[in-house]
């Protein structure tokens, strides 16, 4: 039976699939491998806030080893109370992390107030150590996880199987978008989309096939399996037809996730305040100066100033070996554009031939828009590929940071000529400082096309703010050991 004949079946006789969806596998396996973590965490814990604080067991502690044994079993109810199990927290974003630490804090929290009212006596060492480090170990275990879970799905599997919903423009981005970065553990199976111009609602989007209009959702996620339904901006998905959507999917369990246009540009500055019974999404305007802007260049420069002091052995021995490696300077010095079109001169280890300038002439660009790149750059010297490709190159700009001119995290610093060519939504870019390094670094770097770079440049402008900027630093240390997308 095809997808149009199994709807109209549907639509004579009112019936919707309503068997339940179990659990994918990899589901149970994940969860059971937090749950495993968590609990060797816990014991390991409470084992070594044991032997720090008393060295040897004795009848005054054995209380605490009472109570070392039953951490695990506490700390992973606490877990479970607190959601952070939830398939949906699984290998991205930061709410799982966040709920492990509420955890420590609540239960460090419910431990005092319970010796308080008791008149118990604890040792506070012990509480200290167990606690704290039971919290650590757990979200450096979870982290594990959550690696383990990105690089298989890297390779094709623990994939969410997803029905788009909505225009085929917007789910061939959705499409392109979740391919390009398979971490999100997201795979479109199908695709719903209202009838084009010429009637037509079915074929394919981006090699995804249309299994009918916005009224055959439901069958579809029956027909392919599917566990999650993304709907995307639509004017016809209204409020009233988004309703009933989640009617019929909660018969099968089906998550259901929705992506207005507008997420694209407001991103976290959005909240939902409720009036007249309506929930009204209020948008703040991007803080691009006051204290918030203050706190980060103090974070910039202070973290530029020490990660200098750190790394003054590296930055001395690569730029002998640049010297030594043929005729020209260690670094290399170039006008770019800052914030606010204010022009300033970046530090860089030369990676180039001294004659790059000229000989750029006869070359041809691979890169994206306005970008000048070529992927097997005849100029780059042999060292300097290799320091192009972990970005040791950049190291110099540090110097950039700590002078004021620089961020450590923030947009691509441009060229003139490139800035010459902005379109004005481009020039947006200019509004904050650039960067060291940015979403677009750990995004695919040189990779990306003209348009996704912009786009994550633009995302950064709209929703910056100082954890936003250090997830971004966190990730680039694996961006930059891989090497991916840097020529």
């Amino acid at each position: 039976m095809t997808a149009v004949q199994a709807t109209q079946e549907t639509r004579e006789t009112g019936a919707v699939p309503a068997a339940r969806r179990r659990v994918p596998g990899w589901v149970r396996e994940h969860r059971a491998a937090a749950v495993a973590a968590d609990t060797a965490c816990a014991a390991l814990a409470g084992a070594l806030a044991l032997f720090v604080r008393f060295g040897e067991v004795t009848a005054y502690v054995f209380p605490y080893v009472v109570l070392s044994a039953a951490l695990p079993v506490v700390w992973v109810c606490v877990v479970a109370l607190n959601r952070a199990y939830e398939p949906r927290l699984i290998g991205l974003g930061s709410e799982e992390f966040q709920r492990i630490l509420q955890c420590g804090f609540m239960l460090t929290a419910a431990l005092a107030v319970c010796a308080y009212l008791t008149k118990i006596e604890v040792a506070r060492g012990y509480v200290v150590l167990a606690l704290p480090l039971t919290t650590l170990l757990t979200l450096l275990a979870r982290y594990a996880l959550r690696r383990s879970l990105h690089r298989r799905r890297a390779r094709g599997g623990c994939m969410r199987r997803v029905v788009a919903v909505g225009h085929r423009a917007a789910i061939a981005e959705l499409v392109g978008g979740f391919r390009r970065e398979r971490y999100h553990g997201m795979e479109v199976v199908a695709a719903c989309a209202p009838h084009d111009r010429t009637g037509e609602g079915t074929g394919d989007v981006a090699g995804v096939p249309v299994l009918g209009d916005l009224s055959d959702v439901a069958l579809a996620v029956g027909q392919v399996s599917a566990d999650t339904v993304a709907v995307l901006a639509c004017p016809e998905m209204d409020g009233v037809a988004l309703r009933r959507l989640a009617w019929q999917l909660e018969k099968t369990d089906t998550d259901l996730i929705v992506a207005p246009a507008l997420m694209e540009v407001a991103g976290p500055r959005t909240t939902i305040r409720p009036a007249a019974g309506l929930p009204l999404l209020h948008v703040d305007h991007p803080e691009i100066s006051g204290l918030r802007q203050v706190l980060k260049n103090l974070f910039d420069r202070a973290g530029a100033g020490l990660l200098l002091a750190a790394l003054l052995p590296l930055l001395a021995g690569v730029a002998v070996a640049v010297r030594a490696s043929g005729p020209g300077p260690a670094f290399f010095r170039q006008t770019r554009v800052g914030r606010d079109g204010a022009e300033f001169t970046i530090y860089k280890f030369r990676t180039m031939r001294v004659d790059a300038e000229r000989r750029k002439i006869a070359l041809s660009s691979d890169g994206p828009g306005v970008l000048f790149k070529i992927r097997d750059d005849p100029r780059v010297t042999p060292l300097g590929a290799r320091l192009r490709r972990h970005s040791l190159d950049e190291l110099p700009q540090l110097i950039n940071v700590v002078l004021g001119h620089m961020s450590l995290v923030g947009p691509r610093p441009p060229l003139p000529e490139e800035v010459a060519r902005y379109g004005d939504d481009v020039r947006r870019r200019l509004l904050v400082k650039p960067g060291m390094t940015g979403l677009w670094q750990v995004s695919g770097r040189s990779d990306l096309s003209w348009e996704e770079s912009v786009r994550l440049d633009l995302r950064y402008v709209e929703s910056w703010s100082l954890m936003l900027d250090l997830q971004i630093l966190w990730k680039t240390w694996s961006a930059v050991a891989r090497g991916a997308g840097a020529y």
